[in-house]
């Protein structure tokens, strides 16, 4: 058992090593981030969802801006989508679950706002209305998904594509993207820590 706990880290890493030597992902993601920095410059926000464990994901990333990545700072306006069970309740009952998301940012998203649309396989449909919504507001649209990137890096702005087809690894290198974004976004913005 412990060497298939071992082989578990093992693959984990490959994933992490697979980013780590893809340049085109890695400017992606310095794209990205620049963009997000910009974005903090104005009155603006980013807005992120998935569902189930990206659901998570988004959540923790919105927290890691409104709260704090590294260090104190003042608050940036980040908000999941997908925390308000009143909304999503709601939309999905009165236009159905396709439209949980694509529905909410109708009402709060902004020109000039970006939109972080997660998922493993990238074709969640939700996601995908969300971001056809997101364009005919003016919103940046930042896809995070796996696999061959699926629908949605078809029709993002920004597509960053884990190079994997395991849904813990792709799971686990969001997180470590969205990790990434934050810290760039903090360090740029407010310096190396005011503490």
């Amino acid at each position: 058992m412990k060497n298939y706990i071992k082989n578990q880290i093992k693959k984990s890493y490959e994933t992490k090593q697979a980013i780590y030597e893809n340049e085109e992902l890695l400017n992606k993601i310095l794209e990205v981030s620049q963009l997000c920095v910009e974005l903090y410059k104005g009155p603006k926000k980013t807005i992120l969802a998935g569902n189930g464990g990206s659901a998570a994901d988004a959540q923790h990333i919105a927290a890691e801006l409104v709260g704090r990545y590294g260090f104190d700072r003042p608050s940036l306006p980040s908000l999941a989508l997908t925390t308000d069970t009143s909304n999503l309740t709601a939309i999905a009952n009165d236009y159905g679950y396709d439209k949980v998301f694509s529905r909410q940012l109708e009402g709060m998203g902004q020109e000039g706002d970006i939109f972080i649309g997660i998922s493993t396989s990238g074709n969640s449909v939700n996601i995908v209305n969300a971001f056809n919504s997101a364009k005919e507001k003016g919103i940046t649209t930042v896809a995070l998904v796996g696999r061959d990137g699926g629908e949605m890096a078809r029709i993002a702005d920004y597509a960053l594509i884990v190079p994997s087809d395991s849904t813990p690894r792709i799971q686990e290198s969001h997180i470590l993207i969205g990790h990434i974004i934050c810290d760039i976004i903090e360090k740029e913005t407010f310096g190396d820590g005011v503490s």
